[in-house]
């Protein structure tokens, strides 16, 4: 990348403000302060290992999964620059049993609610792996003027106006679409500013990696039993053997696959009948980002965005990635 023609994050947003005629700059505002935030999270993470801020804070999250010192940090400054911004009414994470509505005067009007996954992959913190944030932006329903509701976190993801994902490794990098493609920005630590680094990113129609965690292998579905069996199978006129690849961080899993062509698999199982991924702030937005950049994303038998939510931590199954992979597993689930 040239340091004669580089395009910060927010340059970005500000000049694709006209595709959001309804919207006066408050979208971008909004866009802004998430980059700010992750900014600050990165930040955070870079000294986890020189300051008391790995391991568990002793405390679960709502699902009953133990919660890191970092999980808290993340939530805790996420919700301060998305209040702060005075674009966002509302804010709903996998940290918090309730949403979390703004009243302060100048938040309570915003046009925008956000749902997030803070930090995603946080249990890998302590030996220093990938780990990531996941955001959805939706336009408020409920009356300017009157608090925010659950109404208006629970939408069909073909509703979310923006979505995207950060994620923490050797570089940080911000991906995000706002309806018009997706397209990556990374971190420049020498001035500090999220610079265009993968514009019109599009992921691969086929691949050779399928991400799954192989170890509950014998609690899967059969199709999915059946699929894996398949990527496994010698086959030089499809490129077989697949590379079985899975970090644990669902941002760095899907990150990947989006950039070299893959599927990532997070099936039912006996010990998650409904799946494990939250719908509302993991599945939706990632399932975004992955229709814009081309690729399809599904539970088993629904296309993810199609779903209506019933709960703002509802779980739901993911299969996701290149559309001939996810077409042939579809078939393959029956």
């Amino acid at each position: 990348m040239s340091s004669y023609n580089i395009t910060s994050l927010n340059d970005f947003i500000i000049r694709k403000q006209k595709d959001f005629p309804y919207a006066r700059g408050e979208l971008s505002s909004l866009l802004h302060h998430i980059g700010t935030a992750a900014k600050m999270v990165n930040a955070k993470i870079r000294r986890a290992g020189l300051v008391e801020i790995i391991g568990n804070s002793g405390e679960e999250n709502p699902q009953g999964e133990q919660q890191q010192k970092l999980d808290r940090y993340a939530d805790e400054v996420f919700i301060d620059a998305l209040e702060a911004s005075g674009e966002c009414c509302g804010f709903a994470s996998e940290e918090n049993q309730r949403e979390v509505i703004f009243t302060e005067t100048f938040a309570s009007k915003g046009k925008y609610v956000v749902c997030m996954d803070p930090l995603d992959g946080s249990s890998n913190i302590d030996y220093n792996v990938s780990v990531g944030s996941i955001f959805s932006i939706y336009r408020r329903i409920s009356e300017r003027e009157s608090e925010a509701g659950i109404g208006d976190f629970l939408q069909e993801g073909d509703k979310q106006v923006a979505a995207g994902y950060v994620i923490y490794g050797s570089s940080a990098m911000l991906v995000y679409s706002t309806g018009n493609g997706v397209n990556g920005f990374t971190l420049d630590p020498t001035i500090g500013e999220f610079c265009l680094s993968h514009p019109n990113m599009s992921t691969p129609s086929s691949g050779n990696i399928y991400s799954i965690n192989e170890g509950n292998y014998i609690r899967f579905p059969e199709g999915v039993k059946k699929y894996i069996k398949y990527c496994q199978e010698h086959d030089p006129d499809t490129g077989r053997p697949y590379s079985s690849r899975y970090i644990g961080s669902l941002v760095s899993d899907v990150h990947r696959n989006l950039l070299k062509g893959g599927i990532f698999l997070y099936p039912p199982s006996v010990s998650y009948p409904n799946g494990k991924l939250r719908l509302v702030y993991e599945c939706n937005p990632i399932s975004f980002i992955i229709e814009q950049a081309g690729g399809r994303a599904f539970d088993g038998n629904r296309r993810i965005l199609s779903i209506t939510p019933e709960s703002l931590h509802q779980r739901c199954p993911l299969y996701c990635g290149s559309t001939e992979m996810t077409e042939r597993l579809e078939k393959m689930l029956g």
